[in-house]
């Protein structure tokens, strides 16, 4: 073992020192003012970097525009000053031979003069949004990769946040402070778009794997709570991505090929001479090649999927900027259990049947900004979605035979659906600047849907014979239409303001109002008010305060499904949940941060949050909306849904975090926390999300080589294990799936989740080209986490009820490489 790492460690040394010409690249970007969008002109770029020794500098032109050349290649630091504005710092930039490194800079006015306050840095991971004052945190394209685990997928990186839960291996859904996974709000470009992942059930935010490939992105912000007027139809937290522009001088290029797929991307100028660009991505999945080359890619049953993306921008005349974007992905699997044998392993499915599943999304948008007269700013977006699930299901008649695959004798269908919806949108908001102390926004959106839902579903029964030898019988119940919905048509309609107020330097105010529509049922939320409070007790430390009420409408399938109501049984199948109103909230968070130094901060925030209004069953039960939305299965309540629940989710975080410097940097996260509900039996329970804490250590070291660089990080994760209830043996048997008594429900916990992943990346830089090979060892330890309950019985007929309870578990030891070179 130690003789290969000595040959792998001068092959590394060998590599590095091919090349002894210094290797340069280019950093250059627009600085504009934070409230009015216009460009600042005059400001001091300084840069340092542990690549280089001193500083160097420049300022920015009449457009706001700088540019440094001749840049050392490695990890660097940039400072903006501007007279009468405070000071921004970005830390931790990565510059490589292959792209040149393009900012955009957004600095925010002081609110008194220079004589009376010393001014305070802006700082890597604070949120670009200046409205936002508590719960708010900048990410950017790099975490998602340097991240071990993260498989560059942005709801993974999130997983690391404080309050923030993601203890589940086969989907990247994030629970936020105990609430549901299905209540995240996914916002790109201003447009609130469906759930973008692939394998996407409906009701749900998250999947297997993101379509919006993280290189496409630039840097954006994460929102867990009390979150600013501007987002609504959420109670939860709030995704808020921006795809990056094309490198308007230089065209570029990456290719990629890993576990998760084979990617490519072009980007480069339209026009050299008017500044316009282009940034075009493409993935297609890769999985099926490394099953077929005997590599275990957790499952037997392969997902085949593929996403687009792109993003077009075109300067105008008079401060004017016209951009073209759209991102979309389709994706399958064919979960074939009448091929499998019973040592197969499969995460996805139930093992009864065969079913093909496949989902799509994809959005399409223009949107135009304009820096108008009198200090103010515009945009307005229009934006086409469509989300689309559909499904087959095939009962396996059949028997096990010795080897332990199934003799089928035949595969009736039990299940088709096909649910789509399109939405089209419109955004319109303007930025006022009205002084230095003071900052108007407002605005509108609204999202005109389109259903068009169709289900039918039926049961096949085994009959029961006396030969066990003699083929078998089977009868069929008659085909049942749950959902049949063409063309119904429902706005959400949300205006929004929001005025922001700095007395002082050390304190800033922000009050909004948010108000909702929805034709479907003709409800109006309440108005919605916000409050967001900053007060810096000194140069190190300060106090947040954010309250909020809030909204959101259900999953759009729940108004449509229909069922027979043992309550009003003459009414036959009728669709009762056309009068369900919105969920309401309101959230209080309470955040106190600190300088430790100059590269370390901590910060501790306490939060209490109200649900009301949330569907319950109409009769007593324990059913509740809080605990769906983490799993590909819809929800099929057995009686019409009322507005007559309730929940309530509080806790603690604390983080701790190190940014880069000296070659390192660390993280450091941690949530005590509980999320209780009740249903309309009025009994308090845990919701199937109150694992009571969570804990995350991140870290990661890089050493630089001459031309390169190697990089080793972990990430090393460990929650309260997901709630379940008391098992059902009877209903479970009749129905052949796990249904958990109704008393009981969430009663009983799963053990502590655990996780280790470990990264290791290496990178080369040549001139214009850069390589990089990367492994993430996804659960190295090869922890058994489980996952859920499953109805596995050992045989189709007659089958052990006892036995045939079983853990489902997450995934074991994974290894996920890629190579990557960009030119």
């Amino acid at each position: 073992m130690m003789k290969h790492y000595l040959t792998f460690q001068i092959f590394l040394l060998a590599f590095s020192l091919q090349a002894q010409d210094t290797i340069t690249q280019t950093i250059r970007g627009k600085v504009i003012d934070t409230d009015g969008k216009y460009p600042l002109t005059g400001v001091t770029v300084l840069l340092a970097g542990e690549a280089e020794e001193g500083m160097t500098g420049t300022t920015t032109d009449l457009e706001g525009e700088f540019r440094l050349e001749n840049v050392a290649l490695g990890r660097h630091n940039l400072k903006f000053s501007f007279l009468g504005y405070k000071e921004v710092v970005l830390s931790n930039l990565m510059l490589t031979s292959s792209k040149e490194l393009v900012l955009e800079v957004a600095m925010e006015e002081l609110a008194i003069s220079l004589a009376d306050v010393e001014v305070r840095a802006t700082r890597s991971g604070e949120a670009q949004n200046e409205m936002a004052m508590v719960s708010a945190r900048a990410f950017t394209v790099e975490e998602t990769d340097r991240y071990a685990g993260s498989r560059g997928d942005p709801a993974r990186m999130a997983s690391n946040f404080a309050g923030v839960q993601g203890a589940d291996d086969s989907r990247n859904d994030i629970v936020i402070r105990g609430n549901a996974p299905g209540s995240v709000l996914w916002q790109l470009e201003g447009i609130n778009i469906p759930n973008p992942n692939h394998f996407g059930a409906s009701g749900t935010s998250g999947g297997p794997v993101n379509i919006i490939n993280n290189k496409i992105l630039a840097n954006s912000d994460f929102y867990t709570g009390a979150f600013p007027a501007e987002f609504g139809n959420t109670v939860s937290g709030v995704f808020d991505l921006k795809f990056r522009k094309g490198n308007n001088e230089k065209h570029e290029q990456s290719f990629q090929l890993g576990f998760m797929g084979a990617e490519l991307f072009l980007e480069g100028p339209v026009s050299e001479a008017k500044g316009s660009s282009f940034l075009v991505g493409y993935r297609y999945s890769s999985l099926q090649l490394f099953s077929a080359l005997g590599i275990d890619v957790g499952t037997t049953a392969v997902p085949r999927y593929q996403d687009l993306a792109f993003k077009f921008n075109f300067p105008l005349k008079n401060n004017g900027n016209l951009s073209v974007f759209a991102v979309g992905g389709k994706s399958n699997i064919d979960i074939l259990v009448s091929e499998e044998s019973t040592e197969d392993r499969n995460l996805y499915g139930e093992k009864d049947r065969d079913q093909y599943f496949g989902s799509r999304m994809g959005v399409l948008g223009i949107s135009y900004e304009k820096v108008l007269k009198n200090q103010t700013y515009m945009k307005a977006t229009l934006a086409g979605s469509q989300e689309r699930v559909q499904a087959d299901h095939y009962y396996i008649v059949g028997r096990v035979k010795p080897d332990g695959f199934i003799d089928v004798q035949d595969l009736p269908a039990i299940l088709g659906y096909n649910f789509t919806t399109n939405k089209y949108s419109q955004v319109l908001s303007f930025f006022k600047k009205i002084d230095n102390k003071n900052t108007l926004n407002y605005g509108f959106q609204n999202d005109i849907f389109g259903f068009n839902l169709t289900d039918s579903a039926r049961q096949v029964n085994i009959l029961p014979q006396n030969d066990p030898n003699a083929p078998l019988s089977f009868q069929s119940t008659p085909w049942v239409n749950r959902w049949n919905e063409d063309g119904t048509i429902a706005v959400l309609a949300q205006p929004y303001l929001q005025w922001k107020h700095k007395p002082s330097e050390s304190l800033a105010l922000v009050l909004g109002l948010h108000h909702q529509y929805f034709s479907l049922t003709d409800s109006w939320s309440p108005v919605e008010p916000r409050l967001g409070l900053n007060l810096k007790l000194d140069e190190i430390q300060s106090l947040n305060l954010g309250m909020g009420f809030h909204s959101q409408i259900q999953p759009a399938y729940t108004y449509f499904y229909k069922f027979n109501d043992p309550i009003r049984p003459d009414m036959g199948f009728q669709a009762f949940n056309r009068d369900m109103d919105f969920t309401r909230s309101k959230h209080l968070v309470l955040g106190y941060e600190r300088a430790l130094g100059n590269q370390v901060r901590m910060k501790w925030e306490t939060y209490y949050q109200h649900l009301t209004r949330v569907p319950v069953e109409n009769r007593p039960s324990s059913f509740s909306l809080l605990n769906s939305g983490a799993s590909f299965n819809r929800i099929f309540p057995e009686t019409g849904l009322v507005n007559e629940g309730t929940g309530e989710n509080y806790g603690l975080e604390l983080t701790l975090e190190k940014y880069y410097s000296k070659g390192y940097l660390f993280l450091i996260t941690g949530s005590l926390f509980e999320a209780r509900y009740q249903g309309s039996d009025k009994v308090w329970r845990d919701t199937e999300f109150n694992g009571n804490y969570a804990l995350n250590f991140l870290g990661t070291r890089e050493i630089q080589t001459r031309n390169g660089l190697i990089g080793i990080g972990t990430n090393i994760t460990t929650a309260g294990g997901r709630r379940y209830g008391p098992v059902d043996v009877e209903r479970t048997q009749e129905q052949q799936e796990i249904i958990y008594e109704d008393a009981g429900r969430n009663s009983l916990q799963f053990d502590p989740y655990f996780r280790m992943d470990l990264r290791v990346n290496y990178r080369i830089n040549r001139k214009n080209l850069s390589h990089e090979i990367a492994l993430d060892l996804i659960n190295i330890l090869n922890t058994r986490n489980i996952l859920n309950l499953t109805w596995a019985p050992d045989e189709l007929e007659n089958p052990d009820p006892e036995k045939s309870i079983v853990p489902n578990y997450q995934l074991g030891f994974l290894p996920i490489f890629y190579y990557k070179v960009d030119f």
